[in-house]
């Protein structure tokens, strides 16, 4: 999820920072370095660490996931809108599914099965367009529920 709104945030470890701040949750994220660490606690990065996650930082991280979705739901919205109508998909789906294969390649062990099946066009666009959905969908006042009830159920 991080990464599909890092992909539509440029500035991403910034704006991650900057929305901790706003949400005091700096006594959990009290730095950038903090979110670099739990966002490479991911095993399908290549700067992979092992790290338990303590249920403070998960709700942080959910809390920041669901106010950046609110903030970029404007643009999660024309990315979506744009893969279904073919005069702008050129434009706008193709930018941000480069952009996001991008990341990948950067930031992921491509050597991965896992990390291969993102990179795949067919399975990639179904896992976008499913990420982009679900963090459409946790804009709303119930949003941190949400987005928490599913990622304890994947």
């Amino acid at each position: 999820m991080l990464l599909i709104l890092e992909t539509i945030d440029l500035n991403g470890i910034g704006s991650l920072y900057a929305l901790s701040n706003r949400l005091n949750l700096n006594d959990v994220l009290p730095n950038k370095i903090t979110i670099w660490k739990l966002r490479n606690n991911n095993p399908l990065r290549k700067s992979y660490i092992n790290h338990n996650i303590k249920i403070e930082e998960f709700d942080a991280l959910i809390k920041i996931t669901v106010e950046m979705s609110r903030y970029l739901y404007p643009f999660i919205k024309k990315i979506l809108q744009s893969k279904e109508d073919s005069k702008m998909n050129s434009v706008i789906w193709c930018d941000f599914h480069n952009r996001f294969r991008e990341l990948i390649y950067e930031r992921f062990n491509i050597n991965s099965i896992r990390v291969k099946k993102l990179l795949n066009q067919t399975e990639n666009d179904e896992i976008i367009i499913k990420s982009l959905l679900i963090l459409s969908l946790c804009i709303s006042n119930e949003g941190y529920k949400k987005l928490k009830n599913f990622l304890l159920d994947f």
